[in-house]
């Protein structure tokens, strides 16, 4: 559709523009006008009862005036007894009053459809009523229903201001819906709209949030005087396109060479950058300006400060911070437990979310990641029940997270279940699933999954092919594994990994094709990473071939010389050979650099204790434990095992 109208400048008044304004209107009435405009709604409406109804001759103006003082006031009681006298009064025709009304409604009422039907009855639709209704529904959440409605207004002929243009380009921000942006953005230069920071300031923040830093920085850089506020989107826009050290030469060159301050939106996007980047010292520096520039008190600085310690790593100082607040919110909580949570801290995490009065849907997802990084599914549980209990269901990001928590406690039903009844799934959720099948040993369904997610139109990325490969390797699907594989750099685009070479080698070395997994490490980039001749080394324990064997422990051992394996390994294959003594001078050669065995550890969760564990080689044990029980236990279950025709791991221990 085609825009046929021109941008005008539109300035607003207390009276509509048939009404003419009074040079010296009567003394209660000028009263009356005053003491809305001192805020005091009671006194003005005492004064209004008070008042010969037959003797006001400015009603549109003084019920107006009335309206947008009950709205400011917030007085939602007070403005539809008013609304009430002005339909019996019939002043809802004059189109000042209808205004006011429309902005008490969606102002205070967060019900659209309220607003809506006091919109529908308006006998008089002006710019200020469209534009009204069409912010109203980006603040609701509602863009679609924005964008419908401003096209509607251009049907009708009515020609949009400044405010209007800037709403209507939130909502394409909103919706994604760049290429309508784009042409809101050319007609805002057609018509001499360039310099209105209100309309530019948008079209940035715009251009921002779809992945636009380069349009976003261009439509800056042609900015004569950019205000802090274009300042502040700018920033933000790199912020959001991952572009910190870019976003921090603006936030510096905004200071020093424009002499403008920042205010507390401008530190928030700052410190975020800070914080992906890691760099403390930069960090403190912000926020000792934030200390100096008296941003004090501000929730939304002070959580990116909580946030920005927690990503560089100093744990204590973002808990400083957080205990310093004088107001926090939600987001507050989520960023503490954000903290903690990236920290490898879950039990801090379980701990702080049990003392919230009340969590939102970031900290359900936080605590149920921490719950998974326990493997504890009792909590995990309790809090799946709070979360039904509190915010419903239909949540992508929480579901996604009880995915991942159900399949990383190997409760793959409970995971999958879950995952079915999802109504929307992202990548996230799609990848869960993936990796929960994989580790849970169902290789096939974990395939099964991945087909249907590119079937749904969803492109793979770097961790989806993670969980690919570890199904091809643990179901042994050599071809599949190497289809795959493939198919990542030559149809996806995507580089392989370490983790990636890591499934490969260990598929191929399961296979027994131990030549052409060392022939793929020595022709990755990676090759010198120790993790992958760790895993080819694992995988040639049940070798026959003992000259691969020794060549592989000695790599291992020349990469990295502490690795106790790799010694045992070499060890056992001299023996298997019978070369003794090559083998007893193996041993003194791992006394003799100190090279000790890692003492086995396992995970215990009891009565609902976190973090119990028995170090095998210690004499530390948490609790009293049967091991008679386990004992027999464990012979039963090798006993029922024995008469399966399944795969039998090898139970030898090294030396």
């Amino acid at each position: 559709m085609k825009l046929f109208f021109f941008f005008k400048r539109h300035h607003t008044s207390l009276l509509p523009s048939n009404l003419p304004k009074p040079q010296n209107p009567p003394p209660k009435q000028s009263q009356i006008l005053r003491l809305c405009k001192s805020g005091l709604l009671l006194d003005a409406i005492h004064l209004l009862n008070s008042t010969n109804p037959s003797k006001l001759t400015l009603k549109p103006l003084l019920y107006a005036s009335l309206l947008q003082t009950c709205t400011k006031a917030v007085s939602l009681t007070h403005g539809l007894q008013i609304h009430a006298h002005v339909i019996k009064t019939g002043l809802e025709t004059d189109r000042f009053v209808g205004n006011s009304l429309l902005s008490l409604y969606f102002k205070l009422i967060p019900n659209m459809a309220q607003t809506q039907k006091v919109f529908d009855a308006l006998y008089f639709k002006d710019v200020i009523s469209w534009t009204s209704m069409i912010t109203g529904y980006v603040r609701a959440g509602k863009p679609a229903t924005s964008v419908e409605l401003f096209w509607e207004m251009v049907r009708f002929g009515i020609e949009p201001n400044d405010f209007t243009v800037s709403a209507v380009v939130k909502a394409c921000s909103q919706l994604g819906r760049v290429s309508l942006g784009r042409c809101l953005h050319c007609l805002v230069v057609s018509r001499g709209c360039d310099s209105n920071p209100v309309i530019i300031s948008a079209l940035i923040d715009m251009y921002g949030r779809n992945h636009r830093p380069g349009d976003a920085r261009q439509l800056f850089d042609e900015m004569r005087e950019p205000g802090a506020i274009c300042w502040t989107s700018v920033i933000s826009a790199l912020t959001r396109s991952d572009l910190f050290r870019e976003a921090l030469g603006y936030f510096y060159l905004m200071q020093r060479c424009y002499g403008l301050f920042p205010d507390g939106f401008t530190f928030g996007t700052v410190l975020t950058a800070c914080g992906n980047l890691e760099r403390l010292r930069q960090g403190r520096q912000v926020h000792t300006k934030v200390v100096t520039y008296g941003i004090k008190g501000n929730v939304i600085v002070e959580s990116s400060l909580v946030d920005m310690y927690g990503k560089c790593g100093s744990v204590d100082d973002s808990r400083r911070v957080f205990d310093r607040m004088a107001v926090k919110n939600s987001v507050s909580w989520s960023a503490l437990l954000g903290v903690y949570c990236q920290a490898g801290e879950f039990e801090s995490v379980i701990k702080n979310f049990r003392e919230m009065e009340e969590a939102d849907l970031y900290c359900f997802g936080t605590v149920l990641r921490a719950c998974a990084g326990l493997a504890a599914v009792q909590h995990g549980k309790e809090v799946h029940c709070q979360y039904v209990r509190r915010c419903g269901w239909r949540d992508v990001i929480v579901e996604s997270a009880l995915v991942n928590l159900y399949a990383k406690c190997g409760c793959i039903d409970f995971a999958s279940s879950v995952f079915a009844q999802m109504l929307v799934r992202n990548l996230i959720t799609w990848n869960s699933m993936i990796c929960g099948f994989a580790q849970n040993g169902q290789g096939e369904e974990a395939l099964k999954i991945f087909d249907e997610m590119i079937k749904e139109g969803m492109k793979p990325d770097y961790i989806s092919f993670i969980g690919v490969l570890f199904a091809c390797s643990h179901a042994g699907l050599v071809d599949q594994g190497r289809k795959n594989f493939i198919s990542m750099t030559k149809k996806y685009g995507i580089k392989p990994g370490i983790e990636h070479y890591c499934c490969m080698v260990d598929l191929l070395g399961r296979a027994g094709l131990l030549e052409e997994a060392e022939n793929l490490i020595e022709s990755a980039e990676c090759r010198n990473d120790s993790s992958l001749w760790a895993v080819l080394l694992g995988a040639s324990t049940t070798s026959t071939n003992s000259a691969t064997a020794e060549r592989i422990a000695k790599k291992m051992i020349e990469l990295e010389p502490d690795y106790h394996l790799s010694y045992v390994l070499l060890a056992n294959v001299y023996r298997s050979v019978g070369r003794w003594d090559d083998a007893m001078e193996i041993a003194n050669l791992m006394q003799d650099r100190g090279v000790k065995k890692t003492p086995a550890k396992s995970w215990i969760e009891s009565n609902s204790r976190l973090g119990s564990h028995i170090r095998v080689g210690d004499v530390h044990l948490p609790r009293k434990i049967d091991f008679n029980a386990v004992w027999g236990h464990c012979v039963k279950t090798r006993i029922d095992r024995s008469e399966s025709t399944e795969y039998q791991p090898m139970l030898e221990a090294g030396v």
